[in-house]
């Protein structure tokens, strides 16, 4: 695929994906690949990759005489970071950022604990610097640097818990984590107490100590919650 080709297929998904899943085109919505090359103004090879993408989501299904026929939500791949991306961006917001948040407060305490038991040397030196780098950003509204440390924080949690499931989950928390950042679903500034419970979840990973640190990790969860009750209820 050319460069020019890759930019009106990004351009495709990036205004097809997000109208589906905002539910501009409603489950069982029939849609022509002729009329959406025609409206998009693209060959019919591109629309056809961009309709191969979507399917790889389940998000549409393609049948020979029928069309592109957009499936029932709970077929989607919830789990694609793209699919969270255009879901967090539409009207869905709220639910989509509470049903994320809950699902990281069932998995990340327990990845924590894991990771007290499991973490390199070189993992926990990793997460300290990480910690550092919240700190040094949780104050004068750097929020976007903020982000950069915090996904990566909780990407280490799940990689050093061992568990290769956990693991994969590192795409799925970052865009929760985008997603709360670039919807202004935050404060200003990160809360204070959130931003210690980090550097002492770094510390118990490093000492080992599993319970504190799934306890600790647990406490985060709660004030992600607690902060969308305040800020997207």
């Amino acid at each position: 695929m050319t460069t020019s080709a890759r930019g009106l297929h990004a351009h495709v998904l990036e205004t097809l994906g997000p109208a589906i899943a905002a539910g501009e085109y409603p489950p069982g919505s029939v849609l022509r690949t002729d009329e959406l090359a025609q409206r998009f103004e693209v060959s019919r090879s591109v629309m056809r990759e961009a309709v191969r993408v979507l399917e790889s989501m389940h998000l549409v299904e393609s049948r020979r005489r029928v069309g592109v026929t957009v499936r029932p939500t709970r077929e989607w791949n919830v789990y694609d970071p793209q699919v969270i991306r255009w879901r967090l961006a539409g009207a869905d917001r709220p639910r989509q950022l509470r049903s994320l948040t809950v699902l990281r407060s069932a998995v990340e305490p327990v990845a924590a604990g894991l990771a007290a038991r499991h973490a390199t040397a070189e993992q926990c030196a990793e997460l300290t610097e990480c910690a550092i780098g919240l700190v040094a950003t949780s104050r004068g509204q750097q929020l976007e640097a903020y982000l950069v440390h915090d996904i990566a924080f909780h990407r280490v949690i799940l990689n050093a818990s061992g568990n290769e499931m956990f693991a994969r989950l590192g795409d799925v928390v970052a865009e929760v984590l985008a997603g709360r950042t670039h919807h202004q679903v935050m404060f200003e500034d990160p809360d204070p107490a959130a931003v210690t419970l980090h550097v002492q979840v770094a510390e118990a990973v490093r000492e080992g100590d599993a319970a504190r640190a799934e306890e600790l990790t647990r406490e985060i969860a709660v004030g992600a919650l607690q902060e969308l009750d305040i800020l997207a209820p």
